[in-house]
Formats: C-alpha cells, structure tokens, sequence
C-alpha cells in the first residue's frame, strides 16, 4: 500500500506541473488576446533586466577568473600578466554587448578608454614615470633615504613612514600625489634595510588613502559633501570617528612589525642638493598645487640638481626621461583596456542593474546605511575610480538618506570610506597600479599588505551595524 501511495504521488508530481503548464500557456494565448495591461509583463520584465544586468556585469568575473583566480591557483601573481586579462575581458566585453553593430562597439570602447578622467591619470603616470627614473638616475632617492633613515629610529620606521603619508596626503588631498612623491623612497628604503619592497609601499598606498578619505581638498570628500548636502567640517568629524580607530590600530601593527627591524649605520653625508627634488615635490604639494604641475616643477628640479651636481649631463636627463615613460607603458594599456570595458559595462546597464537590486528593499536606518555602502562599493568596483562612484551613486544615497532619516553626515561618510576602502582592494585601481608601475611589482603582491583599507572597510561596517557614533545614526 505504501508503494502504491509512493507511487501515484510521483505520477501526480510529474503530471500536475505538465498540466499546469499547458494551462499557463492556453491562459497566455487568451491574455494576448484580450490585449492585457502592461502592467501583467512586469515579470517577464524585471527577469529582462536582471538578465541584461548580469551579463553587463560579466567581463568582471571574467577579469577576475583569468587574472586574481588563476594567480592564486597557480601561487604566481605573473603567470598572468594583468595586460593580458584586461585585454581577453576588454574583447569579451565588446562581443557580448547588444544592440549595436561590431564597429560602433569598438567606437563606444574608445570612447570610454580616452574619457578625460582616463587622459588625466595617464598624464599623470607619464610625468610620474618621467620624475621617478630621473630622480633615480641622479640620486634623489638614495639621498632622500639616507635622510629618512638618519631621522627614524628603527623602532618607528614603518609607523612613521605611514604616518608621514597619512599627514601628506591629508594636507594634498590627494593620494596618487602621495604615492608619486613617496613610494620610490620608501621601495629604497627597503632596500637598504632588507625588508619586502611589497610591504613598504603598501604602507605609503595605506597612509595616502587615508587623506584621500579625509582630506578637506579630496575629490572624494568634495563630491560625498556635496551630494549629500552636509557641511565638509561635519563630515570630518563623523568620518575621523569611524576611521581614526583603524588608523591607531594598523599604526600599531607597524611598530610592531618594526621591532625586528634594523636600520645600517649611515656614514655617508646627506647630499642635501640631491634631496632637494623631493623637498621641492613636498612643498609644492602641501601648498594645493595641482598634481601634474607638482610633477612637472619636480621634473625641472631634479634636471637642474643633476646638472649641478654632476648626476647626470643633458642626454643622460633626456635619456632617464625617456625610460621613465616607457616603463610606464604597461600601466597605460591597463588603464586604457579598463576604461574601455567599464564603459561598456555601464553602457550594457550594469550599475543601473546594481543600484535597482540593492535598493528595492531597505528596511530601516541600518539597511538603508548598509544599501548605501554596498551601492558605492559595487559603482567603485565597475567604474575604479572612488571618485566617479561617488557622483554616480551620490543623489540615489541622498534619496535614500532622506528617506529613511538617515544623518546626512553620516551617508556623505559612508560613501567616503567605502568608496576609499573597495579602491584599495581593486587591483586596477589607479592608486595600485602606479605604485606597481613605479616599482615593478604586481598590485596582488602589495595588496596583502594594504592593512589600513581593509581596516578602514571594517570599522565602517561596524559604525552601520553597532549605530556608531551614536549622536549621528
């Protein structure tokens, strides 16, 4: 008898779903004709759309497979240069994209790769590449190390290499500035004093993040404020609760780590000529001049301090220069592959299928705090650019902010510092990839070492979950 019972129910497990279908067909036709309300497609619609968004979204997984997977499986991070994963998810990226004929794919990818956000940081990069060989070449960098190293005492020289990047970059406002100025002394540094090259650039790239988040003269800062409509001393003083903190605490880690370290005895004098570049760069810098300008006026006076000094003669200048650029040359593909494909992801409707999921069911203060987080993180992830996320996103958060009562400093720093938090977790991220460029590492081998982003993600999370500070959520 249970057999039987089995049985039928089976059969009536098979038969009623086939019954059921041939009625929600027969049920169709009769829909279509009595010529239904649009309203009763909103389904088949939203199924569209989150079809459509989610392929948008794919060359990112397909980036990540081919480059963050494959190093990982493999223990290499060059097995597969990032170029080449750029270039396979760019191709894929053009293939899948609809509605359009193959040249006007390619045509809205060239757009994307020469957007005057993706010029600009490639200027930057040539100037970059440009100062740091020259600087090099003459012996900027060996005579800015011996000064660091005479003024720290070893106890104290991650600590303060970090907090050195932390103040610079609160004071420029911005953090590729930073990196520019500080990562070749600090990879010289290393150098000198046999620790990870990795390690003490991730340190720089920790500190510059920290301005970049903070700064009152920040892109990043400008643009939360403004969207959010909160005033940038407000903002300030939410946004250093929730990560002063992470900045204590991987401070903290440094002087740890620092104990073991030992700093050569330095006999050589300081060549105060040849750090003069560096002085120039610094001081220019905290005086709010702009980035590219920093570099050219620094460019000018490492020439000059070379030529004085006997560094190097005119073609020898001319000749760093040129192996500067060029060395920056993979860097550029990159970012060029990367603002191709980003545009496309955008132009597929990606970030407008993101920005719908995640805000279709906010729930209270801590939902809407937590919606607000993750639209900015997952805008940084699709455009690499914290900045650019934040306009994207920023009147939707203030929507959200207003509507569920939501402190409107406490959005402007959300948007901050989770923005600033995923743009140190990209690996093609601009921040990254010049300090890569710069040294010759991969982004994935600095990235195990970026501790103060990854602190500073996690005691955001901990101000939405916990109602921190409480005056303000």
């Amino acid at each position: 008898q249970k057999y039987t019972l089995i049985r039928e129910r089976i059969i009536s497990l098979y038969w009623y779903p086939m019954i059921l279908r041939h009625l929600c067909a027969a049920m169709g036709i009769f829909s279509r004709l009595q010529k239904v309300k649009p309203g009763h497609c909103k389904g088949n619609n939203m199924a569209n759309n989150t079809t459509k968004g989610l392929w948008a979204l794919s060359p990112l997984a397909v980036f990540l497979c081919l480059y963050l997977v494959t190093s990982l499986v493999a223990g290499d991070f060059y097995k597969v240069p990032i170029a080449v994963a750029f270039l396979a998810a760019s191709a894929y990226a053009v293939l899948i994209t609809r509605g359009m004929k193959l040249s006007e794919r390619v045509e809205r990818f060239s757009a994307g790769a020469a957007h005057k956000n993706i010029m600009l940081m490639i200027w930057i990069f040539v100037l970059a590449g440009a100062f740091a060989a020259s600087a090099k070449e003459m012996g900027a960098i060996d005579a800015t190390v011996n000064l660091t190293l005479r003024i720290l005492p070893d106890s104290l020289l991650l600590p303060g290499i970090f907090i050195a990047a932390c103040f610079i970059s609160l004071a420029i406002g911005t953090s590729v500035g930073t990196i520019v100025a500080l990562v070749p002394v600090a990879a010289g540094i290393a150098q000198q004093t046999g620790l990870d090259v990795a390690l003490m650039v991730a340190v720089v790239v920790g500190g510059a993040f920290f301005g970049d988040n903070l700064s009152f003269i920040s892109d990043t800062t400008i643009a939360a404020t403004r969207t959010q409509e909160c005033d940038m001393r407000d903002k300030f003083k939410v946004n250093s609760m929730i990560v002063g903190p992470a900045a204590v605490a991987v401070a903290s880690i440094y002087l740890l780590e620092s104990l073991s370290v030992q700093i050569p005895v330095q006999t050589e004098p300081v060549e105060w000529v040849k750090v003069l570049p560096y002085l120039v760069v610094l001081g220019t810098a905290l005086a709010g001049v702009n980035v590219m300008f920093v570099l050219v006026i620094g460019l000018v006076a490492t020439g000059v301090a070379g030529l004085l000094t006997g560094g190097f003669g005119l073609f020898g200048w001319l000749g760093a220069m040129g192996g500067g650029i060029t060395g920056m040359g993979e860097l550029i593909i990159i970012t060029l592959l990367a603002g191709g494909m980003l545009e496309l992801i955008r132009l597929g409707g990606g970030i407008d299928y993101v920005i719908t999921r995640l805000t279709n069911r906010v729930r209270g203060k801590r939902g809407a705090e937590l919606s607000i987080a993750a639209l900015v993180s997952i805008a940084n992830c699709c455009t690499a650019n914290n900045t650019i996320a934040i306009i994207t996103v920023g009147p939707i958060a203030r929507d959200i902010a207003v509507r569920f009562g939501v402190d409107p400093r406490k959005s402007a720093s959300i948007l901050d510092t989770f923005s600033c938090f995923v743009q140190g977790l990209i690996p093609y991220g601009a921040q990254l990839l010049i300090a890569a460029g710069l040294t010759a590492l991969s982004p994935l081998e600095i990235m195990r070492y970026l501790y103060y982003p990854a602190m500073m993600g996690f005691f955001a999370l901990l101000s939405i979950l916990l109602r921190y500070p409480r005056r303000y959520s």
